[in-house]
């Protein structure tokens, strides 16, 4: 049994490490990006961001002014069993983001949308959101946590199936050119793209495949990893680099994510995880302990899975 206590500490954690440290993939990426730029005014922003986030880590404050918008995913095993159930589990994250607020600090960045009201400590209706998710034959629970930024660096569009890969590659290009020029995203960024499900569910792949898979990480089916590394290459070659500036560090690496959808349509949705990449990820175990990591490890077999039924059986079949 996983007590509320536990949960609550680890989730109060895991927004202290998000807030501060720099997952070890998207520092290694912008380290790589900062050798390679050429730029004179993106070469200076990437080296700041690098002191910036020492500095962060050595007095333990937020890398960045703006802490964004917290908000967990939650994977849990099909045999955990959680003291008080799930809505005691939402209640820990919920006291966790509370106390982090002041404690790390975060900035109060949630408000009313109409009356501009707030609590001052990130929580309010349908906030922190959590997104939930399961796995099979374990008796654990993972918790991430993600300070998303809450305010551009977002878009959809939905196009034909006629268009095809050129027509999402048309469209990446125009929203990142758009991003660039108008200040919508802090870039170098992981771009998350989702291709397919219904709107709500194209948006949602975007957003996860943005912030919860590693720099470097490529999708398990070989044409699309072969289309995020296209993309990539293609958003570092229109001539912008760190925050907007002249140079080819735009995209520090691009992740694709699908859903089946329907027969007349392809939903596209782009989505900048911001240079403050903001992640961390615990793995709580039946017996209490806890494990914290870096890599959400959220898209696994079974959240891929492309069968009605799961197992061994189902496994073999799509294999």
């Amino acid at each position: 049994m996983i007590e509320n206590d536990l949960l609550e500490e680890t989730a109060h954690t895991l927004m202290t490490k998000a807030g501060i440290e720099i997952p070890d993939d998207y520092l290694n990426g912008i380290k790589a990006m900062a050798q390679a730029e050429e730029g004179d005014l993106s070469s200076f922003v990437l080296k700041a961001m690098l002191e910036n986030w020492e500095a962060a880590k050595e007095d333990r404050r937020p890398m960045c002014a703006d802490t964004g918008l917290p908000r967990y995913y939650v994977k849990i095993g099909n045999e955990a069993k959680i003291d008080g159930g799930f809505i005691a589990l939402e209640r820990a994250l919920r006291q966790a983001t509370a106390r982090a607020t002041t404690s790390v600090p975060l900035r109060p960045n949630r408000v009313h949308p109409l009356w501009r009201t707030d609590n001052n400590n990130n929580v309010g209706i349908n906030a922190p959101e959590i997104d939930w998710s399961f796995e099979p034959d374990a008796d654990w629970v993972d918790i991430t946590t993600v300070h998303k930024g809450g305010l551009f660096g977002t878009d959809y569009r939905m196009l034909f199936p006629g268009d095809g890969i050129d027509g999402i590659k048309r469209f990446v290009l125009d929203t990142l050119i758009s991003f660039g020029k108008r200040g919508l995203a802090c870039q170098p960024a992981i771009v998350g793209i989702g291709v397919g499900g219904s709107k709500d569910t194209c948006m949602v792949l975007g957003k996860q495949a943005a912030c919860l898979r590693t720099v470097g990480d490529r999708n398990p089916d070989p044409e699309i990893a072969k289309l995020e590394l296209e993309l990539q290459e293609l958003g570092n070659s229109i001539g912008m680099g760190a925050m907007g500036f002249v140079g080819k560090s735009m995209v520090v690496d691009c992740h694709v994510e699908v859903g089946y959808t329907h027969t007349g349509g392809m939903p596209v949705s782009v989505h900048c995880f911001c240079l403050s990449s903001r992640r961390a990820t615990a793995r709580i175990h039946a017996d209490g302990q806890v494990e914290y990591r870096t890599d959400p490890q959220w898209f696994t077999p079974y959240i891929r899975r492309d069968t009605v039924d799961w197992g061994t059986t189902a496994q073999a079949a799509a294999e």
